[in-house]
């Protein structure tokens, strides 16, 4: 069972007073990474950057979207983001990295959906001289200028570290996780189980791979525990794996008896938080991904040498005792424009 927490001002609160802090404040995360120093002078034909992401719907990648807008802003690119309608096809991913080259892209910033599949795209667009940044998700390509994401290895571990801490006895795991070709839905997964593991208190591991949507997730939740009716921990890898297993174990009125372990976050996860339906959310930057990438991209397009090849956005544990913290609630609550 799980302990119960006493909860404090209610979400809704916390949000309206926020609106004009984090709008302040939104920025300031990105201090520790940016390079670029100095006015852009304008010019009268910007460069062309492309971004393709994994989707355009989630809160996660609107966010990613809003960074990426804000440092084209900042740095006079002419920016398009775009990505497919499915979380699944990789595909259409080469068909825009290609269109890319074709339209004259000077740099690319990319999240590839499947780590394999989209290789052999992205090595075109380097062998093409078009430098490629890659987000949050890794390609098997090593000529890429630049790698910007969360050490998925190192969260899932993270998220692991919390199961332990709150549940001293032994765990059963449920992994609700996404394409099995997406390598940091991989590498969390395996950060996950190898915590886990080590600490000799898992009495078995199971897990689901799920199409990238909330209800291919809901499904999977309830497979998992209708097979499995002891697993007394869930971990869901991203942000519709963990929407899909939250409301399952609402549905099944198990939410004192499963502690879910979400990655990202948006207004209806938080909430879930608050109520105890989710025990604890990893929280990554987005923003920081999007603007990362699009000022990395000016930077090699404009012979600027870039301060490290490999750029760790970092992630935060938020459970109901830390959620209130004002350093919280401006990652939980991001400002996009």
């Amino acid at each position: 069972m799980k302990n119960k927490k006493t909860r404090s001002p209610s979400l809704i609160i916390i949000c309206a007073v926020l609106l004009v802090a984090i709008g302040i404040a939104g920025f300031a995360v990105l201090s520790k990474y940016s390079a670029a120093k100095g006015k852009v002078t304008s010019k009268e034909t910007r460069e062309y950057v492309a971004v393709i992401g994994k989707s355009d719907v989630s809160a996660f990648w609107i966010s990613v979207s809003s960074g990426a807008r804000a440092a084209a802003a900042e740095y006079n690119l002419d920016m398009t983001f775009e990505a497919p309608e499915s979380e699944e096809d990789y595909e259409a991913q080469n068909e825009m990295i290609r269109a890319a080259v074709a339209n004259g892209a000077k740099a690319i910033v990319f999240s590839a959906i499947d780590y394999n599949g989209n290789a052999v795209a992205i090595k075109e667009a380097v062998d093409a001289g078009i430098p490629v940044i890659v987000i949050d998700s890794d390609v098997n390509c090593q000529d890429v200028s630049c790698r910007i994401m969360t050490d998925n290895y190192l969260a899932g571990r993270l998220a692991g570290a919390h199961a332990l801490l709150n549940n001293p006895g032994e765990i059963t795991v449920g992994i609700v996780n996404y394409d099995i070709n997406s390598a940091n839905g991989q590498q969390r997964e395996e950060g996950f189980c190898d915590a886990i593991r080590e600490s000799g208190r898992a009495a078995g591991i199971y897990t689901v791979n799920c199409v990238s949507t909330e209800e291919s997730a809901y499904d999977g939740t309830m497979e998992l525990l209708t097979e499995h009716p002891d697993i007394n921990t869930i971990a869901a890898l991203n942000e519709l794996m963990s929407l899909g297993s939250g409301y399952a174990v609402r549905d099944l009125g198990l939410k004192d008896e499963i502690d879910i372990y979400a990655f990202d976050s948006n207004v209806v996860s938080v909430g879930m938080l608050e109520t105890g339906e989710i025990e604890g959310l990893i929280v990554q930057n987005p923003y920081a991904m999007g603007y990362l990438g699009v000022e990395s991209a000016y930077q090699l397009i404009n012979g600027i040498p870039l301060q490290s090849d490999q750029i760790d956005t970092t992630t935060t544990y938020v459970s109901v005792d830390n959620m209130y913290d004002v350093d919280i609630q401006r990652m939980v609550f991001r400002f996009d424009d």
